[in-house]
């Protein structure tokens, strides 16, 4: 918003430089970007925001100002209207058919007037604002827009049929060209102005090139009117045509200032045009008293403000300031308040937070205390937050990066990697997108759309892993929120150089990330327990995550067939864990653990066994059977072929024993390690090789 320096000075007397004017108006609340000289004058360029349309004009500005140097009264323009004994009812009629589309409409007749060129100071001070002049009289009613902030419209009355103006909506099939020359097909929703056969002008927005000032308009019938502010709005926007009457009227004008403004510019059309201007407006206000019941009363208590700013202040004090202003004020002495009723023009007060902002601003934002709010306590991370910070650490150092995906997805995707029945998704009532219309019930369509991306753009070695909630519909009033963590990894595990081959990742790849993360958060070893269920994974390489006996995640290498409609070419590896159980369990305590002060024995061993037989198995059998001295167990290899019987495989376990207190002997190592042998024998028909 453009502002003249000189212009201001027109309202309120102020003997300060535009620069110190410009400081003046951003302490108190309307931030001025930049002050340029024109010609000689200075011209303020304001930042607005758009619950101050008060501001959008010279007179709101210079309210503004009045109040900052604590001025009491404004300077309004002189107007002097000599008007004839014809009154404008005589020959003009207005009537409003949408009432609620426009609370106040007013005309004003002007006769014999000549089109012309403005005077020089007229149209320099509209060349200041950005403006072209025109002629006269449309110079003028946008000189009072600028001026007081109510777009005014001017017709040649001649070229108004019977003589009448009719606010209604357009009617089916009606077109109107506009001054620019377009031509507009008009909906039933569109407020416009009409005379006795068509529409004139779109209300609030721009006039019909039929019924404008031309060099041969004698007589002009002046517009001044409130529209609702949605109504202009929503036509603005269909018809992608925004004016400076527009942007006012979708952001609120005065209802109060639409006759003085239509005398302003009469008497500036009958001094600068000529012709004599006819008696009494023409002014239809259906909604006077609904427009003036909005305007209730509203507390402003001391106390409370002193709450909120932490400054004290005098009552007194507030009620001057709100008396700049212009609002009107009714002390309470006895309960230190005061009853405020915002003036006209201002839309945006509504809540005594409101008045109490008024108040402080113009009191000056420059006496806030620069203090740091108390502090109960010292700062701590939200429950769990060390494990979360933990487990991303820990994959970070495996090469995995952080994904963070929308928790709304693809209701399809979604049911292709999660077993869920379709009652327990939970759907949007209003989704922004209609294929992202449910919640996620699984981070992994969320990971998978993420390497579909990176695989379009060229990536094939991708490794990553999404912290997040899922979202699951149970039946009762609020959905179950599960904290998840899930990884997606696949391409090569080190990038080929001339020292060493690249090789690929696979399942025990990720299934060691897993287990770092198990480890780094103090968990017990998860159990891998071997599956064919999961829809979505490999059924040879597959398994349920369990802690203590229960499920806590899954994980395996996605099924060719999925791999395939995502066209990923290579094994894909993905691991889904409920990590909100995970921090439920886990001990993050620190424990030092001294180094072994006695030698470590191996006993490495070959089996012949099943091989179906899962290690997990074997690992739990041999933990069960409690022998101190087993620091360790491990597999080293596993080897199988044509030499071998069909449905064996050999596995390679190494054995390590130590003791805290003594170097164990061999009869000690041989009895532990016999017991493990004859157990593997006994229990899962090894032989020993």
């Amino acid at each position: 918003m453009k502002i003249s320096y000189n212009w201001i000075k027109d309202f309120v007397s102020i003997d300060v430089s535009p620069r110190d004017l410009a400081d003046k108006l951003t302490m108190a609340g309307l931030a001025v970007d930049a002050v340029e000289p024109f010609s000689k004058d200075h011209v303020l360029e304001l930042d607005l925001t758009s619950n101050r349309p008060d501001c959008l004009s010279h007179l709101g500005i210079a309210r503004e100002a009045a109040a900052a140097f604590a001025l009491n009264d404004l300077t309004m323009p002189e107007v002097t209207i000599g008007e004839a004994t014809s009154a404008t009812s005589d020959l003009a009629s207005v009537e409003i058919l949408n009432p609620e589309l426009c609370p106040r409409y007013s005309a004003r007749l002007i006769r014999g007037v000549r089109i012309g060129p403005s005077p020089a100071w007229l149209t320099e001070r509209l060349e200041a604002m950005g403006q072209r002049s025109v002629n006269n009289v449309a110079d003028i009613t946008n000189y009072v827009m600028l001026e007081m902030g109510q777009p005014l419209h001017a017709f040649d009355f001649n070229n108004l049929h019977g003589r009448k103006i009719v606010v209604r909506t357009a009617r089916p099939g009606e077109r109107i060209t506009t001054l620019d020359g377009e031509e507009r097909e008009l909906t039933g929703e569109m407020l416009v102005i009409a005379d006795g056969e068509r529409p004139v002008a779109l209300a609030g927005i721009k006039g019909g090139e039929d019924s404008g000032i031309s060099d041969e308009t004698t007589d002009v019938l002046l517009e001044a009117a409130f529209f609702t502010a949605s109504q202009v709005r929503q036509t603005s926007k269909a018809l992608a045509l925004s004016t400076e009457a527009s942007y006012r009227f979708e952001r609120g004008t005065d209802p109060d200032i639409v006759a003085v403004a239509s005398d302003r510019a009469a008497s500036m059309i009958a001094e600068m045009a000529g012709g004599e201007v006819l008696k009494g407006l023409v002014d239809v206000y259906p909604g006077k008293d609904s427009l003036r019941a909005a305007r209730k009363p509203i507390i402003f208590r001391r106390s409370r403000y002193i709450a909120l700013t932490g400054l004290d202040l005098e009552l007194s004090e507030a009620e001057r300031i709100l008396h700049r202003l212009g609002f009107e004020v009714e002390s309470e002495v006895d309960l230190e308040q005061l009853k405020v009723v915002a003036p006209s023009w201002r839309i945006d007060i509504t809540l005594e937070e409101d008045i109490i902002e008024e108040v402080a601003r113009i009191s000056g934002y420059d006496k806030l205390r620069n203090s740091l709010p108390g502090n109960a306590g010292a700062g701590a991370y939200l429950e769990g937050e060390d494990g979360r910070r933990l487990a991303r650490r820990a994959l970070a150092a495996l090469g995995y990066h952080e994904a963070i995906n929308f928790s709304f997805v693809n209701s399809g995707l979604d049911e292709r990697v999660n077993d869920l029945s379709t009652d327990a998704r939970l759907g949007l009532l209003n989704p922004i997108d209609e294929t992202q219309a449910h919640m996620r019930t699984t981070l992994l369509a969320g990971l998978l759309n993420s390497l579909e991306h990176n695989f379009n753009y060229g990536s094939r070695n991708v490794r990553l892993f999404e912290i997040g909630k899922c979202f699951i519909d149970k039946g009762d009033d609020k959905p179950v929120e599960i904290e998840r963590l899930a990884l997606i990894a696949t391409g090569a595990r080190n990038e080929a150089d001339w020292q060493a081959s690249s090789s690929k990742l696979d399942f025990y790849d990720i299934k060691g990330a897993v287990e770092s993360v198990t480890e780094i958060l103090g968990l017990p070893a998860l159990e891998f327990s071997q599956t064919e269920s999961i829809s979505f994974l490999h059924p040879g390489r597959a398994a349920q995550l369990s802690l203590a006996g229960n499920q806590v995640g899954r994980i395996g290498q996605l099924h060719p067939r999925l791999g395939a409609d995502y066209k990923f070419k290579q094994p894909v590896f993905v691991a889904e864990l409920d990590l909100g159980e995970l921090l439920l369990k886990n001990k993050l305590e620190s424990r030092y653990r001294p180094l072994p002060k006695f030698p470590t024995v191996v006993r490495d061993q070959a089996l012949l066994i099943d091989s179906t037989l899962s290690f997990s198995v074997i690992d739990a059998a041999v933990a069960a059977l409690k022998i101190p001295e087993l620091v360790n167990l491990r597999i080293f290899d596993i080897y199988s072929g044509k030499e071998l019987p069909s449905g064996k495989h050999s596995l390679a376990l190494s054995f390590l024993y130590r003791a805290d207190d003594r170097t164990l002997t061999d009869e000690e190592v041989n009895a532990a390690h016999d017991r493990i042998i004859n157990l593997l024998k006994n229990d899962f028909g090894a032989e020993i090789r």
